[in-house]
């Protein structure tokens, strides 16, 4: 089965607001075993909705809206899927006591245009929505299936997981399709591709390789598809033990992993703390490692050196080394490293100091020169970096490449 996604909105359209619900959606139902065929972002028209809804019947079995059901003037999807399906609006009483109840819960008066979110298209199943006051609707046509459910984000994936997809699942109980991703980090997608050809060439037929490359990571989706779910999992699974085989040191995770949560988990394993020096990541290093819950454990503190004053008095730094080998050198960074280390008396520290960008860079340390460390009581490993010369994409593959190091010297 196929299905389309149709979100609409005139935010979504000016970049006001950040579709994500439609994302969201697409990795559910590929999870039902239904694929996506098109994901389409519409105005707050009722000319529109109606165009685009003919046109998806067409080749969707199952077509998806979230949007335009708020009680404004501006949220014309009800009225508009009222024409479509040749039907009116009638007065739903248990829509209408799970909007009195919300107003209630909330200390607010109800109103006149708030009683009118319980009036819903006569020709639809009614979803019930407990977050929210606009219930989901449920159509069936020439025998595809058309579902409309809030824009609000907590409210569509509440009524998806808990109402529709349990749905979806007894509809199509014929195909699975199963995602495995395998995450890795030091080199890019060319070079990856040509390392791994032989391998790829040699995919079962009813398996797909996908490429999702972002700065400082490539991820390796496999897609499978079949109607036999412990045979598509046998396989995703020998297929990522030969890949492994291939390139141990290049994988660091897998499917939803992050570098972050990787190398929190073996700090927290192996019982050693951790603390950062930062000078052009500027506090991203820590923001990561502290963006995942239980880093406590673990995570210590960091120095944001981004002068060199405070290179020289919170990380004692010499300040000859500065004057003889520049900031961004391999002997400032070590000595970041190793003075971090002491001063908060972790097991483990890293050390970043580089030239971002877009300015300051020289003919002998361009733009995207960083020197990287990681300090251990016992030694001090150090690497130079060329990451390129824009600002944001060098600072997120630098802090990539620190927990990459640390990483290494944890296993």
């Amino acid at each position: 089965m196929e299905a389309e996604i149709i979100t609409i909105g005139d935010e979504l359209l000016i970049g006001q607001v950040v579709d994500t619900n439609s994302a969201w959606l697409a990795e559910q139902l590929n999870l039902l075993g239904i694929k996506v065929h098109q994901i389409t972002t519409i105005s707050d028209s009722h000319e529109e909705i109606i165009k685009t809804l003919t046109e998806v019947s067409r080749h969707a079995d199952i077509i998806l809206l979230t949007g335009g059901l708020g009680p404004t003037k501006d949220d014309v999807t009800k009225l508009a899927l009222c024409e479509f399906f040749d039907t009116y609006l009638v007065f739903n009483q248990d829509a209408y006591e799970n909007v009195e109840r919300l107003f209630r819960q909330r200390g607010f008066l109800m109103t006149e245009i708030n009683r009118q979110q319980a009036s819903i298209p006569a020709a639809c199943t009614p979803i019930p929505n407990p977050e929210g006051t606009a219930p989901g609707m449920w159509f069936e046509k020439d025998g595809k299936i058309f579902i409309s459910m809030p824009g609000v984000p907590f409210e569509m994936k509440s009524i998806f997981i808990n109402q529709i997809a349990p749905k979806l699942a007894k509809v199509n109980n014929t195909l699975y399709i199963l995602h495995k991703t395998i995450l890795t980090h030091g080199v890019g997608e060319s070079f990856l591709a040509q390392t791994i050809e032989a391998w790829e060439d040699n995919l079962p037929s009813n398996i797909k390789l996908a490429y999702l490359p972002q700065p400082g990571v490539v991820r390796l989706r496999l897609s499978a598809v079949g109607n036999n779910k412990s045979l598509l999992e046998n396989q995703l699974n020998e297929e990522q033990v030969k890949l492994l085989h291939i390139i141990p040191d290049l994988v660091f995770g897998f499917d939803n992993d992050s570098m972050e949560s990787v190398v929190g988990q073996l700090l927290r394993m192996s019982g050693k703390t951790l603390s950062t020096a930062e000078s052009c990541t500027g506090g991203y290093i820590a923001h990561l490692i502290t963006s995942i819950p239980g880093s406590s454990f673990y995570f210590k503190g960091s120095v944001v050196a981004y002068s060199n004053e405070v290179k020289v008095s919170q990380l004692n730094v010499a300040r000859q080394a500065i004057i003889d080998n520049g900031a961004v050198s391999e002997v400032v960074v070590r000595q970041m490293a190793e003075g971090v280390r002491k001063n908060l008396q972790t097991d483990y520290s890293i050390a970043v100091t580089g030239v971002a960008g877009p300015d300051g860079g020289s003919e002998e340390k361009p733009v995207g020169t960083t020197w990287i460390a990681v300090a251990t009581s016992e030694k001090v490993v150090s690497h130079r970096f060329h990451f390129g010369e824009h600002r944001d994409r060098n600072i997120r593959r630098a802090a990539l490449a620190a927990l990459n190091m640390l990483r290494q010297e944890l296993k």
